[in-house]
């Protein structure tokens, strides 16, 4: 599926670089976007912020790590209960699991995953 979402996989920082979250919460419009703040080694440490629903996806090869810094979101999980996050709450999503963030009222994460996986997965 062909998604157009607001994405960069570009580094924004390089090592000894301070990073700002506030900083970073404004670098697309809130309805969505993510972007790579940094890599070490072979991880991207990303922030994502969003409003609203993304899609029902899986990445086959790769987990991934979600940690909300602020709002709410809500982990749509096959075949299981939803799985919700507040702030400074956080969950990995095991390689091969079809998943759906939701954040009704808006959210700000992190998200940690090998620099190579697709966001919006397969």
């Amino acid at each position: 599926m062909n998604y157009d979402y607001d994405i960069v996989r570009q580094p924004l920082h390089q090592g000894l670089d301070k990073i700002s979250i506030a900083s970073a919460k404004k670098l697309g419009d809130p309805s969505y976007f993510n972007r790579t703040l940094c890599s070490v080694n072979e991880t991207a440490v990303r922030i994502s912020v969003f409003l609203g629903e993304f899609h029902w996806h899986a990445h086959e090869n790769e987990d991934e790590f979600f940690f909300v810094l602020e709002g709410e979101l809500e982990l749509e999980i096959e075949g299981q209960d939803p799985i919700i996050l507040k702030p400074q709450e956080g969950v990995v999503v095991p390689r091969g699991v079809r998943h759906c963030p939701k954040a009704p009222g808006g959210v700000v994460l992190l998200m940690v995953e090998p620099t190579a996986v697709v966001s919006t997965g397969n």
